[in-house]
């Protein structure tokens, strides 16, 4: 007798089946594709603060060295040291800056002569003047452009035989400088770039006598802060400020801050990512939207300078 077995029937999946696998596949990918955006995130933010690290270093480094070597004398009425800041950068974009200082003095670079001390370029000067300006415009082609425009940070070198003939020995140093002012922004003369601003803070010791005690006070003098005036100068016969006498803390009186001794200097500076700049040169921006940009995309970076004794 046959016995007739019947063939084994192929079984697939249920529709229930796949959906549930189709479920659990959106979940993985929903997971996956989250973390790679953070991780995404995070590693652009990374990139971008490594990069304004170096910016930062660059300036700070290259500033530093010049202040370190300031050139200053009393007993003058000389101007040795010019500085000053605006809340906007001047060209056609208006482009708002809250500290965008313009610095003018004397110093004894190592890189004067194109650093060529002691050979046949090497006509004996010590001193040099230097400026730095901060400007929003193409780093190579300087001039503003609608595509490729940043703020750029530059720093002129003027060689001691100039300084000394065309310089030197001024009582208004700002004025003077004029003959070299369309040479700052010159290509050859970059720091870095993504510069939003650099900020001045000059630390001076006053003397103030109360009867027969007199003490040494401490004092920062802030430019650009409510009250606290735009401009500072160094002068063969002591200091100058817009600055009220009351706004500088703690109080002193405009002659005790005149015959202060200059000691140092704090320089703080504001780096932007590119992604910022890009967004910051979108037309119409509102204060709130460009505030939360800043301070989303922006690195602050500060480093104090000790100034020779004057």
């Amino acid at each position: 007798m046959k016995l007739h077995t019947s063939p084994k029937r192929s079984r697939g999946f249920t529709l229930i089946e796949l959906m549930v696998a189709m479920a659990i596949t959106t979940v993985i990918v929903t997971v996956l594709v989250s973390i790679t955006g953070v991780a995404l995130d995070t590693w652009q933010r990374g990139r971008a603060e490594i990069r304004a690290s170096r910016q930062a270093k660059s300036m700070l480094d290259t500033m530093a060295k010049d202040f370190e070597s300031l050139v200053s004398r009393r007993g003058t009425k000389f101007e040795w040291l010019y500085s000053k800041v605006e809340s906007e950068l001047p060209g056609p974009s208006a482009n708002m800056s809250s500290n965008a200082a313009e610095l003018i003095f004397f110093t004894a670079a190592t890189d004067r002569y194109l650093g060529e001390i002691g050979s046949e370029k090497d006509l004996g000067g010590d001193v040099s003047c230097v400026s730095y300006q901060l400007a929003y415009q193409d780093p190579v082609q300087g001039t503003e452009e609608e595509n490729s425009s940043t703020f750029v940070l530059y720093r002129l070198l003027v060689n001691p035989d100039e300084t000394f003939e065309k310089l030197l020995g001024k009582e208004d140093l700002k004025a003077a400088f004029q003959t070299f002012e369309a040479e700052v922004k010159k290509v050859e003369n970059f720091v870095c770039e993504n510069v939003y601003q650099f900020t001045l803070t000059y630390l001076v010791e006053v003397t103030q006598t109360t009867g027969t005690t007199t003490t040494t006070v401490p004092v920062r003098v802030t430019l650009g802060e409510t009250g606290a005036g735009k401009e500072l100068m160094l002068r063969g016969n002591g200091i100058e400020t817009d600055a009220s006498a009351g706004s500088i803390k703690p109080t002193v009186t405009e002659e005790e801050l005149k015959a202060g001794r200059l000691t140092g200097v704090e320089i703080g500076i504001t780096v932007l990512s590119d992604a910022a700049v890009i967004r910051l040169a979108q037309e119409g921006l509102s204060d709130k939207v460009r505030e939360k940009i800043l301070a989303q995309e922006s690195f602050q970076y500060s480093r104090v300078v000790e100034l020779p004794g004057m």
